[in-house]
């Protein structure tokens, strides 16, 4: 019986032995793409760019409720007008008419500040992620050239959290890390090539009350 469970023990041992041997032949790297991501030069001006169009899209949007207010302040004039009662019927008439009309320039007003809103929000997200793309692709494209550069077998992202919350890689030696090569490959190319450009949006005219 106890040669029996000696056998399968041994052939253990040797497995593991050799698992072993092999992993430590393996030339293992990690990288921290946060960082590399965060200290990209065109991480930077992609981030200044979309802030640029969202300051030019938040302008415009106050602009129209700047107008979208007043028109609601005259329709208000309107309604006081209409009921003083020393006003003939032909007056409240014609301002009833009026303020019809600019009832209406109202409603088509709040419609319109909310299309732009929606259209506008929707813009800035295309490009955010279209920025974001880019430059991921100029990362994942160094990081390969440093894998093959340096033939590394197996190479770990170690910035995020796996699925159970908790750091995908627990331990790394320094010298596994080539981060900061990386982030200096990617910053080289600065002034040889241009971040990204937002889509410049034309302002649309807002009605006028």
């Amino acid at each position: 019986m106890k040669q029996y469970l000696a056998i399968p023990a041994i052939l253990l041992a040797l497995a593991f032995g050799s698992a072993t041997a092999s992993a430590q032949t393996a030339k293992i790297g990690t990288v921290d793409m946060k960082k590399v991501f965060e200290s990209y030069y065109k991480t930077k001006d992609a981030e200044a760019k979309i802030n640029e169009a969202r300051n030019a899209a938040k302008k415009e949007l106050e602009d129209r409720m700047d107008i979208a207010k007043k028109a609601l302040e005259e329709v208000k004039k309107l309604d006081e007008d209409i009921a003083k009662p020393e006003l003939s019927r032909d007056a409240k008439e014609q301002k009833a008419k009026i303020r019809s009309e600019k009832a209406g320039e109202l409603q088509n007003m709040d419609r319109e500040i909310r299309e732009f809103q929606q259209s506008r929000e929707k813009q800035l997200q295309e490009q955010s992620v279209r920025m974001r793309a880019g430059i991921v692709d100029d990362i994942n494209k160094i990081v390969a050239d440093k894998v093959k550069a340096e033939s590394f077998e197996i190479v770990f992202d170690k910035s995020g959290p796996s699925l159970n919350g908790v750091p995908i890689v627990l331990y790394a030696r320094d010298s596994y890390d080539f981060t900061d090569s990386v982030v200096t490959a990617l910053n080289k190319t600065r002034g040889t090539a241009e971040a990204p450009a937002a889509t410049p949006v034309a302002p649309a005219k807002a009605k006028k009350p």
